[in-house]
């Protein structure tokens, strides 16, 4: 197991924390302060068939194991080395008759490798396995009966003839990945495919405006750092999505992981004014309309996520455009409630190929969306990134290179340039900008080059959008 870079990080003890890590050298932005492998991953259940079980990526092709039917890889390489983690996971599955669920499948893994390799540190891990934190302690009830129906069904699926452990033991690796199980992107960062655990990772503490970012490229997650890191600083990532009420962020944390948020940004409820902003006018809505409008958007998101899911897209835009109808002369643009709507009618309509309407509500999402996230945020990148390509799918070839300008910006410090989403960015910046070349010379021209390209080669049209909503960098069993 290569661990690139542990050399610069040590553990220590925070005060309410527990252990932390901290920098042992001065970092700038876009560095990355380390690269780990994952301990032991797996693919989700729901993208079997679409993701190799190797190194995560999504392809149209993939070959099947011919003993268990069940996984699948790019190619003889991909297979090869998956040998190690699969051999004992594909006689166990052929036993059993089938596969079992993700958990249960990343948990056997874990246990195989503690089998070949003893529980302690294994080369590279700054915590053993043993020494993470599982808090079943804090389980509610559902959970506890969530926890012992995992144990029954690892039971099942593990054979005989391997090491044995005890109840306890393995009630303490489902709590690990119950808590710890850090979310597995594509290779283009746009989709979670799988679930991994990554020993040194757990090691990092929370805060809400973080020094860090994680993100996964080419099999390894990489901790990179979003500013200045002062050797000694203690190294952070925020576990949730900042695009939320602290209250609600501590509510999420605790729930989740286990403990109560006391970062500046909880603690003095920062940006909690921007969240809650209403149009600073003359006549200021009054506080009665403010709530009930709160309470009428709570309402339509629940029923924009019951017809997303069902795939019912033209439902969707028109619940969001009944809603932002209501919204837009009483909420300023920074309001997480027209926030929200705004992201979901915008990746609705570029779906839909509708993209004029698409790229106005991309455009409101985004300027909300500077003032609120950190200005290195990789979501706040992502965001400004697929408002860039709506642009340019609606002809706005001026602000849509502006935008695709400044989320390859921020990219190249969350991401990286070798990050493929990176490099796909480089690529669409450079096509924009000699678009934008050519549209300032002639714009007759440019429109009628642009009709004939695209004329002979479709637009690409937006992924179907996801049901899944997102925000956190670790999994939670649903």
């Amino acid at each position: 197991m290569t661990v690139e870079g542990m050399e610069c990080v040590e553990i220590f003890e925070s005060e309410g924390k527990g252990r932390g890590l901290k920098a042992t050298k001065d970092f700038w932005a876009g560095d990355v302060i380390f690269a780990e492998p994952a301990y032991a991953a797996v693919v989700f259940d729901n993208f079997n068939h679409n993701v190799c079980h190797t190194c995560f990526k999504r392809q149209e092709k993939l070959h099947r194991c011919g003993q268990c039917k069940f996984a699948y890889y790019c190619d003889r390489t991909c297979q090869k080395d998956a040998w190690a983690n699969h051999k004992h996971e594909c006689a166990a599955i052929k036993k059993l008759g089938k596969a079992p669920n993700e958990n249960i499948r990343l948990a056997a893994r874990i246990m195989w490798r503690i089998e070949r390799e003893g529980s302690g540190l294994t080369e590279g891990c700054l915590v053993s396995i043993d020494d993470l934190q599982n808090h079943i302690d804090n389980f509610e009830k559902d959970d506890q009966n969530g926890l012992m129906d995992d144990v029954q069904s690892f039971l099942d699926y593990w054979p005989s003839q391997s090491q044995q452990f005890s109840m306890n033991y393995i009630s303490h690796i489902f709590g690990v990945i119950n808590c710890n199980g850090f979310t597995l992107s594509d290779q283009r960062g746009l989709q979670a495919v799988g679930v991994g655990i990554f020993p040194n990772l757990c090691l990092v503490n929370h805060d809400c405006w973080p020094n860090c970012t994680i993100i996964f490229n080419n099999g390894k997650i990489e901790l990179r750092s979003l500013g200045k890191i002062n050797k000694g600083d203690e190294l952070s990532v925020s576990y949730v999505d900042f695009l939320n009420l602290s209250e609600d962020r501590k509510k999420q944390l605790k729930k989740q992981y286990y403990f109560d948020c006391t970062c500046d940004h909880c603690t003095k409820r920062t940006k909690d004014d921007l969240l809650l902003a209403v149009k600073d006018e003359e006549n200021k809505p009054a506080d009665s309309l403010v709530k009930e409008l709160i309470q009428f958007s709570k309402d339509t998101m629940e029923k924009i996520d019951k017809a997303r899911s069902e795939g019912l897209y033209h439902e969707v835009v028109k619940l969001c455009r009944e809603c932002l109808k209501r919204q837009e002369p009483v909420f300023a643009e920074t309001n997480i409630h027209m926030l929200r709507i705004l992201s979901i009618n915008s990746e609705v309509l570029s779906y839909l190929q509708m993209f004029d309407d698409a790229a106005e509500n991309a455009k409101k999402m985004v300027d909300g969306y500077l003032k609120i996230y950190h200005p290195h945020n990789a979501q706040l990148g992502m965001a400004v990134m697929r408002a860039g390509v709506t642009h340019w799918h609606a002809g706005l070839i001026e602000v849509g290179h502006g935008m695709i300008c400044k989320a390859y910006a921020i990219l190249l410090i969350t991401h990286g340039p070798t990050h493929p989403i990176t490099k796909d960015l480089e690529m669409m910046r450079a096509q924009t900008e000699m678009e934008l070349r050519m549209f300032q010379q002639n714009e007759f021209i440019y429109y009628k080059m642009r009709e004939a390209a695209l004329s002979n080669k479709p637009i690409q049209v937006m992924e179907e959008p996801s049901a899944e909503p997102s925000g956190t960098i670790f999994h939670k069993k649903p």
